[in-house]
């Protein structure tokens, strides 16, 4: 196991020694959460009058599963006078960096990303532009955050204190935490970078907090950069990759995990006699103690040519920490269930990602890591598929794998829903469900809209809006039954401007409304309105019937709505986000939802406008 752990850690070791001369090279493009043609303008109309509509249901295109998608005709044209195929964010990106299912070649985004050149000795990069996507690569513009000053989108960032309810609020997020912008006056840029990193952290994306902070020469880092760096590398199970940082943030931190760093990096240098002797010195100072010590010194014997055999024992640890964490995971002796269920569900983000731990565990993790927006649909249908073929794979998981594949390959539409029902149905608790609704995706796609199957319409929209595959979602739009459920979710989720919604059909989906204060309700008027999709008399009405006031305002609705008049994404996304803070949806104002979807169709973002809509009303 030593020989595979040296594997692992002694090639980072290498890279993170240029760190501090070099730009960061070989790190990986965070991946795209969005499908293909998320967000892409609406085709422009065709020269000829359009053909009529196909009497039978036409499967929508192939996707991509555990196994080879089945073949499909291209969707039909919906029929007259229903919304046309929707477009839902993207990526606007040349035909050579797309794989053969239309999405972000990963490899190929990380060549384009990468510096072509070598800085010159004394030569830094510049401060005034940090991040990890530009527009070309999914990020926002330069200027997102316009003339706002740092101490304020920082204050904003912190504002962020519990989670985001929303996986495309999450999402957005950290697409606009990862854009190279501007830096901010009066805020030290490389402080700029850590408040984002650390929000990253907190979202679950560890992967995308190392990458920012790997964007700044360590010449200018500060001590709160030192500090998130130390955390995004714990976070990642990369012990070898702070090493460069380790002097400086020793100098500038008095944190005992500098200190114990120490050894552990000399270790990985191959410098075992000073890594023991290092190590003695913190043992004799108590810098750590217990499994804190014993999880360091294993790292050690981690290193080149170590020579350590160190047994950890979790049966008497009560508390999980980054430490704990971050060195079990990277040295083979990962943490049990009981401390994880102790951690933040960021911790789930963090542990799905993990290359270096077990499929099980990784499994374990993925359904609320999909749900937080850290994996997107291909990236835990690509989970799954690993599963089903590793031997390693525990039984129970094995069965939900097939039952996956199933949902793609059944070979009746009534066989492959059985299946989607199945694993939907495997847990009550609502992030693990929302994340099942996010792994059949792409399988729901593929059924073929029916009148025969509108007992079934509504998981299966709310599947396939789950994770933007709003054009397939569309094409249910002639089969659903004005008023219900499967209505509300479609005319807030296709991107279409000629839909007619009149009051008795919105009295109809709030008569069948259980909810508590009839939320579903106000949350779809309070969509409905935000997207402009509302004549004036039943916006007053239903207002009215929902004792709904949406022209209440506070400071934050004038904050949103002050950003959204300059036309700044990426404050209108930082106060998206703050407006999106609980631990259910029950917590959610409509008043908030309002101003959110409103703010965001104004500053160009109504594709995420739309899903978070969708997302209302599908999770409350």
């Amino acid at each position: 196991m030593r020989r595979q752990i040296n594997k692992l850690l002694l090639p980072s070791a290498a890279i993170g020694a240029l760190i501090i001369s070099l730009p960061a090279l070989g790190q990986d493009n965070p991946e795209s959460l969005l499908p293909p043609g998320f967000g892409d303008p609406d085709p422009a109309p065709p020269a000829t009058p359009a053909p009529p509509p196909a009497t039978t249901p036409v499967a929508p295109p192939p996707v991509t599963g555990p196994s080879p998608a089945q073949p499909s005709a291209q969707p039909s044209s919906p029929a007259p006078g229903a919304p046309g195929p929707a477009s839902t964010s993207g990526l606007d990106l040349p035909s050579s960096l797309l794989d053969e299912d239309g999405e972000p070649d990963l490899s190929e985004l990380d060549d384009l990303l990468q510096p072509q050149y070598y800085l010159a000795a004394g030569e830094t990069r510049p401060m005034d532009e940090i991040g990890v996507l530009s527009p070309e690569t999914g990020g926002l513009a330069p200027d997102a955050f316009g003339e706002e000053g740092g101490q304020y989108l920082s204050n904003l960032i912190r504002n962020l204190r519990g989670p985001i309810l929303s996986r495309w609020s999450s999402i957005l997020l950290r697409r606009t935490l990862l854009s190279k912008v501007d830096s901010p006056a009066n805020a030290n840029p490389a402080d700029w970078v850590a408040e984002r990193a650390w929000r990253l952290l907190l979202m679950g994306e560890a992967d995308a907090a190392r990458s920012l902070v790997l964007k700044v020469d360590g010449g200018n880092y500060t001590p709160r950069l030192y500090e998130v760096a130390m955390q995004a590398h714990l976070a990642t199970a990369d012990p070898a990759g702070i090493c460069p940082s380790v002097p400086g943030g020793d100098k500038v931190s008095d944190a005992p995990t500098w200190t114990m760093f120490g050894p552990i990096c000399a270790s990985f240098s191959g410098e075992q006699s000073r890594a023991t002797s290092l190590l003695r010195q913190a043992r004799r100072n108590k810098v750590a103690t217990g499994i804190d010590y014993l999880l360091a010194e294993k790292t050690v014997g981690a290193g080149f040519e170590g020579r350590r055999a160190v047994t950890i024992d979790w049966d008497e640890i009560q508390y999980f920490n980054n430490w704990r964490y971050g060195l079990g995971a990277a040295t083979g002796v990962e943490p049990p269930d009981r401390l994880y269920q102790q951690a933040g569900r960021h911790v789930q983000g963090w542990r799905a990602r993990a290359p270096m731990l077990a499929i099980d565990s990784r499994m374990k993790a993925s359904a609320i890591a999909a749900a937080i927006g850290v994996l997107s649909n291909k990236a835990i249908v690509g989970l799954y598929s690993a599963a089903y073929d590793d031997p390693e794979t525990g039984e129970d998981w094995k069965v939900q794998a097939s039952l996956l594949r199933s949902a793609y390959r059944a070979p009746t539409a009534s066989e492959r829903i059985e299946a989607m029902r199945t694993l939907w149905s495997r847990s009550d608790a609502p992030l693990t469900s929302y994340g099942a609704k996010i792994l059949t995706a792409r399988a729901a796609a593929k059924i073929a809209p029916s009148s025969s199957l509108s007992d079934d319409s509504t998981d299966l929209i709310a599947s396939m809006l789950s994770a933007g595959f709003d054009r397939n979602a569309a094409n249910w739009f002639p089969e659903v039954a004005a008023g219900s459920e499967s209505w509300g979710l479609l005319v807030v989720g296709i991107p279409s401007n000629s839909l007619s919604i009149n009051y008795s059909d919105l009295d109809e989906f709030g008569d069948n409304d259980g909810t508590e204060d009839q939320l579903k309700s106000q949350f779809l008027l309070a969509a409905l309105a935000g997207l402009d999709r509302l004549d004036q008399s039943a916006l007053q009405d239903f207002s009215q019937d929902m004792d709904l006031d949406l022209d209440r305002s506070s400071k934050w609705t004038r904050a949103i709505v002050s950003a959204a008049r300059r036309q700044q994404q990426g404050t209108v996304a930082l106060l998206t986000a703050v407006g999106m803070q609980g631990r259910d949806w029950s917590a959610m104002s409509p008043l908030h939802l309002y101003h959110i979807i409103r703010a965001l169709k104004s500053v160009g973002m109504e594709p995420e406008a739309r899903m978070i809509a969708a997302e209302a009303l599908t999770r409350v």
